[in-house]
């Protein structure tokens, strides 16, 4: 902390009145506390300080997988999807916008568990692929009239395309490298959003963008096709329930099958997977443009949810925010993003009465998470047998 200290002075235009160096000095004091703290949490940890916790509650944990083990997979599955069909008729306007929200994140963050958690690599721009389906859907619903359904695929196409652009250039990198070119892809997406005025408005954003749409059959006069804009927000939730669903199949058949397995080898060793013949630039760009995909999906929904897009909401703040849920709920486990993405997302609004304290809060449960249980709070079961055996 001294050297951080000595390092940092310069940095904090610091002027010799003393009542400025005396708050310095304190708001100095409260983060070596704070990193003290830690280290001390760190190392009584290391020592086994904390197992008259940590065991009542893997002992809890352990029970409750024993006795929900009993049932079938089926039951379980069904149980959850009656529960979230009938969940718009049994909560308000308000937990609905809460479940549309979550449901948002869970997209984002299976698709980029394919990135991070399947194939290991490190992605801190995942949010331009969102930005990118969300602007496709709303320039093409304002400028064209195409419907959303229409859009919807477009809009993953692109995302697709563009993450193949980025990907072919970087996927050679590893570790904090290609953090660091995915990074600049993102704020380059979002600085293109800002500035293109002709096409995206600039910082004013596109209005205007259209809700999705059915057709519904009319009896009243024969038999004829009644098209239904779907504003209400009871049946936007049916709309991404049906993406998350899809989102939530289509990523455990990539998990379950050879690609999948082919991504874990890559994520475990790199030059051993290759050594084995795997083609590991081309699936590993593979996984990059799949998590795009999926990104795309849900910027289009955003934008047909908003009906308003603009470059505000994608920032670094919405990729580290997805990026959590990852890592919180477990790299490689879709029951764990999608547990970190209630967490992150419901929670908050849960405790919206303790505003002041909501983020304070939140940070000290992600730095305990990591001391205490860095595999996620869902690891994924086959990875947790590799690491037994």
């Amino acid at each position: 902390m001294i050297w951080l200290f000595v390092l940092l002075w310069p940095l904090l235009g610091v002027k010799p009145e003393g009542l400025e160096v005396a708050t310095t000095f304190s708001v100095w004091w409260k983060i070596a506390a704070g990193c003290s703290f830690l280290l001390i949490l760190r190392q009584l940890n290391s020592i086994g300080a904390f197992k008259f916790f940590t065991q009542p509650v893997g002992a809890a944990v352990g029970g409750v997988k024993k006795a929900t083990s009993t049932l079938p997979f089926a039951v379980w599955a069904f149980v959850i999807l009656a529960f979230a069909m009938a969940y718009p008729h049994l909560f308000g306007r308000y937990a609905q916008d809460v479940a549309i929200n979550c449901m948002i994140y869970i997209c984002l963050g299976l698709g980029l568990n394919i990135v991070v958690g399947l194939a290991g690599m490190l992605d801190l721009g995942y949010i331009a692929f969102y930005g990118l389906g969300a602007y496709t859907y709303a320039l093409l619903s304002v400028s064209y009239k195409l419907a959303f359904w229409i859009c919807l695929p477009l809009s993953a196409a692109v995302a697709g395309l563009g993450a193949c652009i980025i990907g072919y250039c970087s996927m050679r990198m590893r570790g904090d490298y290609l953090a660091i070119v995915t990074l600049g892809f993102a704020e380059i997406v979002r600085m293109v959003f800002n500035n293109w005025m002709s096409l995206t408005n600039g910082p004013n954003g596109i209005t205007g963008i259209k809700a999705p749409g059915i057709y519904w059959p009319d009896f009243a006069n024969g038999f004829t096709l009644e098209h239904l804009w779907l504003k209400k927000l009871s049946l936007i939730y049916y709309v991404i329930l049906a993406l998350v669903v899809f989102t939530i199949i289509a990523v455990y058949r990539l998990n379950h099958s050879r690609i999948g397995r082919a991504w874990e080898a890559i994520r475990e060793d790199e030059t051993a997977a290759e050594v084995m013949g795997i083609p590991t630039f081309y699936m590993k760009l593979l996984a990059y443009c799949s998590g795009a995909c999926f990104g795309g999906m849900a910027g289009a929904f955003y934008a047909a949810r908003m009906r308003f897009v603009s470059p505000e909401s994608f920032t670094f703040l919405e990729s580290a925010m997805v990026l959590s849920m990852v890592v919180l709920g477990g790299m490689g486990s879709i029951p764990g993003v999608i547990l970190g993405a209630l967490a992150l997302i419901a929670l908050p609004e849960i405790f919206r009465d303790f505003e002041l304290y909501r983020m304070l809060v939140f940070g000290g449960v992600m730095t305990l998470m990591m001391l205490f249980r860095p595999q996620g709070l869902l690891p994924p079961k086959r990875r947790m047998k590799a690491e037994k055996d």
